[in-house]
Order: C-alpha cells, then structure tokens, then sequence
C-alpha cells in the first residue's frame, strides 16, 4: 500500500458503500422506541374506537324518537339508567327509554344519537327534549378515527411522541426497529489528555472523543469510548482490537498524518486491511479506511474540523444506513457572506456559519477549536473553483 495514495471523495464512499455491513433488527418495549426507527409496516390490529362512543356528556337516545321535538311540544322520554366510561353497557333501548351516558362510554344497543345534557331538561326519571336528534350525534362510530387494517406508519419512519402515542392507541407494547451500530471511539496522541486531569504545558484536552460520540448518539448510534491511545504500537493496538471486539464500527481521531509516528495505518495492514489512505479534499486529506474482521476502521484527521467534517461525509451516511435514517441529511441553499479563495485542484469543504439567509465563511483554520465549534456546517468548493463571490448561492450541510 502507498502511503497517502489519495482517492477522490466518491470513490472512498464507493469503498464504504461495499463493506460488508447489513442493518439489524430488534424489538424493542415501546417506552424504549422513542427516537429509533421502525423496521416493520404498522398496520393496525383493531378499530379505534373499538366501539361506537359518546363524544359528549349527556343521554343517549334512539335518533327516531326525538323527530317530532321541539321547543313547545317536547319529547319526554325515560331515563332507564348510567353508562360511565369503561362500563359494559347491559341495557338496550327500547322506544320512548333513553339513559345517562359520560364522554367515552359505550353506546347501549339501540342507541344511535347523544343530546349533551345542557340541551335538555331533566324531571325525575324522565329527560325533556326540545330539538331533534339526528343519528350519529354525540357519537363516535368504532373504527371512524382508525378501521382496522390501515395502514399507519411506514419502515423507515422515526418514531416521535405522535408515532409512539399511536402505537399505543392501537395496543403495540413493543415494536420492531433497526438496531442501533455500536461505534468504538478512540483518540491518539501522546499531547491529549482527558478533561478534569491536570493540563501539563505542550499538552491538549480531547475534544474529538466526546465530539464523536455525541454525534454517532445524535444519529441514534450507541457509542462507546474507549479512551485515549499513547503513540505506541502497544497501546494502539490494544484499543483498536478492543474495539473491533465489542463494536460494529471503530472510529480513531489523530495518528492518521504522514509523520514518523503514523502507526494506525499499519496497525489496520496487519490485523485487517488498508482501503484507503488519503482522499483528495481539504481538510481531511490524510484519513485511513480499512476493515478488520468485517468491520469497518476510520483513521480521522485529529483538527476537529477536519475530524467532523470527514465524519460528517464518510461515517454519517453509513450510519444513517444502518439505522434506517438515509434521507435526514439536512440541507440549505443560503448566499455566500463574503468572497472566498480556494486552491484550483483542491476540492475543499468550508466551515460556515448560518446567520439568516447568510452562510459566513470561518476562515480560523481546522486546526482552530472555534472553527468547528462555531460552524453550523460547512459547504463546498469544487475543485475547478477559485473564488466564490459575495452573494453567490451555496449548499451548507449540517453538522449532525
């Protein structure tokens, strides 16, 4: 393999796209479903309501025996008896009887109208009724708000407090969605070191172990940290074989750049193999792709922003994939904020801030904490491209 043999951005997604990785599914208790992705139609088992229904306080009646109401000749009719909610109603109706009924109680057979209680008189055990009823008034009929065999919800669809209200409405407990990839996270580097220890001069705290993980948690993906590698062999390959052991996907940040103590590269030759080492963009240039075990290894650029740019657009997509969350990149056309430069030949990918209908340029460097930190995403320059105009109209891709 040669070293930083660089590779066109599509072909290094072509080489992704090839590994061998297939979405899993799981079931899962619906208290737990919030936010995954269904893997399974849901169509529903039952008619909701699963029977006919008063939608107001008041007495339920037989429509026919109310025609003739009115203010000065109104229907006396008897009251028979009380239907609350959750009761199983025992009674039908015969002609001329009527009985008290609360909001979401079943009708009693005969029953096809409901006069809200403030439209009528009542005397003893009989109801005065000044206006007609009509059928279906006050009513619910079962399986008018959902009928048995509709289809719901669709594979594919991320599951809200609306979707998982749903499935409750129509009994599901659990529910089947793409299981979530499990991702190794590693940083590298003798210079870093964990927030909260004591920062020694010529040392750094990690930033793209807790920024990495929080964006594969922010996909839906569950992270694992694994902590940070010493620029040994030792130490790499320690945590990088503890990763393929308990993880789908292992991601390192650092240890991918052409000097002398590069040894992530070669770590991957020896247990699995180099894809590719290098992919023609700016930043991001020096970013190892390989396979151990069938699993796929990222070697990331250490800058934050080249680390989460190349995240953005080689980890992303394949995690979206595996959770079933492909069309959720987020997108927006905005007017450039000032005039920038590239380099002809260089496909670069620039940090930008959103501001309105503006996308403005940060131009600190990747090796800057605040480029990312400040960037809502970033957009692209091809590499034909020299200069893009103030005003001129450019995509921003979302971090996240």
């Amino acid at each position: 393999m040669a070293f930083l043999k660089v590779v066109p951005l599509e072909e290094a997604l072509e080489v992704i796209e090839s590994f061998p990785l297939e979405r899993r599914v799981e079931k899962v208790p619906l208290e737990e479903a919030l936010g995954r992705v269904l893997a399974e139609d849901i169509v529903s088992p039952i008619d909701v309501p699963p029977f006919d229904r008063a939608t107001v306080d008041g007495y339920a009646v037989r429509a026919e025996d109310t025609f003739m109401a009115s203010e000065s000749e109104p229907v006396k009719l008897r009251v028979i008896g009380e239907i609350n909610a959750g009761d199983t109603p025992t009674v039908e109706l015969k002609p001329g009887e009527s009985v008290y009924i609360s909001t979401g109680a079943p009708l009693p057979k005969n029953a096809d109208a409901v006069i809200q209680f403030e439209d009528v008189d009542r005397e003893g055990d009989e109801v005065i009724i000044y206006k007609p009823a009509y059928p279906g008034l006050g009513v619910m009929k079962r399986g008018t708000d959902i009928p048995s065999g509709k289809l719901l919800l669709r594979t594919g669809t991320r599951l809200g407090f609306k979707e998982t209200a749903l499935l409750s409405a129509i009994g599901f407990s659990e529910v089947r969605v793409f299981r979530k990839p499990r991702v190794a996270v590693i940083s590298t580097g003798n210079e870093v070191v964990l927030p909260g220890t004591e920062l020694r001069y010529g040392q750094i705290y990690d930033i793209n172990g807790r920024a990495i993980a929080d964006a594969v948690r922010e996909l839906g993906g569950e992270a694992v940290f694994l902590g940070i590698a010493k620029d040994d062999k030792d130490s790499l390959k320690e945590l990088i074989l503890k990763g393929v052991e308990c993880c789908d996907i292992v991601i390192l940040s650092g240890g991918a750049s052409g000097g002398i103590r590069d040894l992530t590269s070669s770590i991957i030759d020896e247990l699995g193999k180099v894809y590719i080492h290098g992919i023609a963009i700016q930043p991001g240039k020096p970013t190892i792709i390989g396979l151990i075990d069938g699993k796929p290894i990222f070697g990331l650029p250490g800058y934050p922003t080249s680390c989460l740019t190349n995240f953005t657009l080689l980890v992303a997509p394949l995690l979206r994939k595996l959770l079933g969350r492909e069309s959720e990149v987020r997108k927006v056309k905005k007017r450039l904020a000032h005039k920038v430069f590239s380099v002809k030949g260089r496909r670069q990918f620039l940090p930008v801030k959103v501001e309105g209908e503006k996308a403005v340029p940060i131009l600190k460097g990747s090796g800057a904490v605040t480029s990312f930190i400040d960037a809502d995403g970033f957009i692209e320059v091809p590499e034909n491209v020299e200069i893009l105009d103030e005003g001129e109209e450019v995509e921003v891709t979302f971090f996240g």
